[in-house]
């Protein structure tokens, strides 16, 4: 009976853990490694054929955007889900495809001309609508027996619709253990999404911490912030742009949009347009209107009973080709644009900024965690210029960030939910699914309340059954060097991590290239790393 931790090991991203029991596999998670925690996504660290079912938490991609990869190379497994993740794996991972699919276009158009061989995507669109003949779904609440020796039932976490926890009973050899994963603990207060659920006993838990250090700066009323920031842009001619997940966050702020306009909130333009422009978010919208029976608040449940819509309302529009998006920023009306990727990253959202950043008039708001090293993440730091599709966009936009709009716990409210586990208390508690200094410090705050917690390394093997580790994992976090400050990172300090990205991106392009010249360029990047390290 064993656990292994082959992704979020002192990380933010790539969830991706395994339990072995009775001779099976369970895969608990399969997400991509996005921003700084990217190394190899196309890397398995096991034999696809290795794993007998995969469960997913929810349906973000970074806990689930390597299942059609999984598929591609060998599974045939289940993939056990409820009944919404379910229906909104098979819309995100489509998009994921596209993306991968267009990704690998782009590298092979330069990699033609400069006569490097041709890349493949990490998976296509037909790999991830593949996905869907594996799907197992179930509700809240009820236990299913994936075979003999181990039973899973989902608990509501309360972070985005059809999100859950997981609760794995598990006997070996005589030997009984129940096995918590908490997914992505969600916040309390959430418009549409119920609080998270808490559970009962366990004996052992592995729970995320993204906010492990922090709590969330207290908000009065996000509508109304929210309304006086467009009220204030609209007023000055100019767009509120809004970098958003296309699945979960949009909808929310379409629900808080709806508010305003039904409150009249925006003086200066009652009647404002509303633009999601993301396909994507577009897709999920339409399944978050559906049968949501099971996973409604009751103040949405409440909005529903009275003959309204939850995320639609006059002035919305909703884009979905390319030259409509286009559009968007040629027409001068002064209107709010969500678009994705919410970490800036990719995705119509850049050709937005590229176009509204420059604007003094102009406001950028981010209402989500953004990642180290992500576009996101630079903005938020203060950066004076960034470079777009090979341009460089001067900031002049208002930058805003709704520290307390998030759908993760923070620190406070994630005690709370592993405090709730009593009867037995948990015999060793695994904080993974946070930046490495963050599971160390939340790891510590746990130890400091009397818990037994511990932040794993990548490939870390625990055995369950006698509570001890099998074997040590590898260190892979991003190293502190002398140049790191203790406090907020400097703007030349980001702009020199700019240059680092833009030189991992050169180095991967050079992949396939004459040896001769890759050892050249290793040794001018070896000369110049001695040189700053004397």
């Amino acid at each position: 009976m064993k656990l292994t931790f082959f992704g979020a090991a002192k990380a933010v991203t790539g969830s991706c853990h395994c339990v072995e029991v009775a001779g099976r596999k369970i895969l608990i998670d399969c997400g991509l490694q996005q921003g700084r925690d990217e190394r190899d996504n196309a890397a398995l660290d096991f034999a696809p054929n290795y794993i007998d079912y995969v469960i997913v938490t929810h349906a973000h991609i970074d806990h689930s955007g390597r299942i059609p990869l999984l598929i591609k190379e060998g599974f045939q497994g289940q993939i056990f889900t409820t009944r919404l993740t379910g229906q909104l794996l098979s819309v995100m991972l489509r998009d994921s495809a596209h993306i991968q699919e267009m990704d690998a276009q782009w590298k092979n158009q330069k990699g033609k001309r400069a006569g490097r061989p041709p890349v493949e995507p990490l998976y296509t669109v037909e790999d991830a609508a593949r996905v869907e003949e594996h799907l197992v779904t179930a509700e809240y609440g009820q236990v299913v027996e994936l075979f003999e020796g181990a039973k899973l039932r989902f608990v509501d976490a309360g972070h985005l619709l059809g999100s859950a926890s997981v609760e794995l009973w598990l006997t070996e050899d005589g030997v009984e253990k129940k096995i918590v994963f908490s997914g992505d603990i969600g916040n309390i207060n959430q418009p549409v999404i119920r609080d998270p659920s808490f559970l009962t006993g366990a004996d052992y838990v592995v729970m995320e911490s993204t906010y492990g250090d922090r709590n969330h700066e207290p908000v009065d009323s996000y509508e109304e912030a929210l309304a006086q920031i467009i009220d204030e842009t609209f007023a000055k001619g100019g767009n509120v742009i809004i970098p958003s997940f296309a699945v979960g966050r949009t909808q929310e702020l379409l629900y808080f949009m709806r508010e305003m306009k039904k409150e009249g909130l925006v003086k200066s333009c009652p009647d404002f347009t509303v633009c999601v422009d993301s396909p994507l978010a577009n897709e999920a919208t339409k399944i978050f209107s559906g049968d949501l029976r099971g996973y409604l608040d009751e103040e949405a449940i409440e909005v529903v009973r009275e003959g309204e819509r939850l995320f639609t309302f006059p002035g919305l529009m909703m884009t979905e080709s390319s030259e409509e998006s286009k559009m968007l920023n040629l027409d001068k009306t002064p209107k709010v644009i969500i678009s994705a990727s919410g970490m800036c990253d990719a995705g119509r959202i850049r050709h937005h900024l590229k176009h509204n950043l420059w604007r003094e008039e102009c406001a950028i708001v981010f209402v989500g965690y953004q990642g180290e090293g992500t576009l996101g993440r630079h903005l938020l730091d203060g950066a004076k210029q960034v470079k777009l599709f090979g341009e460089e966009i001067a900031v002049n936009a208002k930058i805003y960030n709704f520290k307390g709009l998030s759908s993760h716990a923070d620190r406070d409210h994630l005690i709370d939910w592993v405090d709730h586990i009593q009867d037995p208390a948990p015999q060793q508690i695994f904080v993974v699914h946070g930046d490495a200094q963050v599971t160390e410090i939340f790891a510590h705050t746990l130890r400091e309340k009397g818990l037994p917690a511990h932040a794993p390394l990548y490939e870390e093997v625990f055995d369950l059954a006698r509570n001890v580790m099998l074997a040590a994992g590898v260190e892979i976090a991003p190293k502190k060097t002398s140049f790191e400050s203790t406090g907020r990172p400097s703007t030349a300090y980001h702009e020199l991590e700019l240059a680092a990205m833009d030189l991992l991106a050169l180095v991967r392009a050079s992949k396939g290239g004459a040896n001769k010249d890759l050892k050249k360029m290793a040794a001018q990047l070896r000369a110049v790393a001695a040189k700053w390290q004397d």
